[in-house]
């Protein structure tokens, strides 16, 4: 199956978790712009539709306006100063969220580049849980994995064994 060709273990194990809880007749709005992993939700038969690239901080419009059943938001929260203001902003009653986590042996990711590719927010799984449960939502499932790097140091050491992502699927709480 396709599943075998993903580029990388957090394409592969983020496309297991979806299909976990998220029927493919479901509408699906991806938080971002269109990027490989909204490509493969679509090559397997999901519904997604995405941002348009609009700053998410300052316009909540298509999220607000989405007729969708499903929110999906892959690695995007980070990038976002208020990420409590989206997730208020949802309409949709379900959702599927990562992040990466705060790994105490290395700073938060800054593109020397792209003043845009940059994290605001890495979080601990208990500070992005509060998040959502502040912001309306009750966490159902959630797992987090290891992103090993072929690298050779203390860190990439660590890398095996310490959790770098983590996913949720949260319902909106009436």
């Amino acid at each position: 199956m396709y599943e075998k060709t993903y580029p990388n273990k957090r394409f592969k194990l983020t496309f297991q978790f979806l299909k976990k809880h998220i029927d493919y007749h479901h509408k699906i709005l991806d938080l971002g712009v269109v990027n490989p992993f909204s490509k493969i939700m679509t090559s397997n038969g999901y519904h997604v539709e995405n941002t348009k690239g609009e700053d998410l901080d300052l316009d909540t419009t298509t999220i607000t306006n989405a007729d969708v059943d499903v929110v999906t938001a892959f690695e995007i929260f980070e990038h976002l100063l208020s990420p409590f203001t989206v997730l208020q902003d949802i309409k949709a009653n379900k959702l599927v969220a990562s992040v990466p986590l705060k790994l105490w042996f290395s700073s938060a990711y800054r593109s020397k580049t792209d003043m845009l590719d940059r994290h605001y927010h890495e979080f601990e799984d208990w500070q992005f849980d509060w998040l959502l449960e502040k912001a309306g939502w009750k966490i159902i499932d959630r797992k987090k994995w290891t992103n090993p790097t072929k690298k050779i140091g203390i860190r990439p050491i660590l890398r095996w064994f310490t959790p770098r992502y983590y996913i949720v699927y949260a319902e909106r709480i009436k």
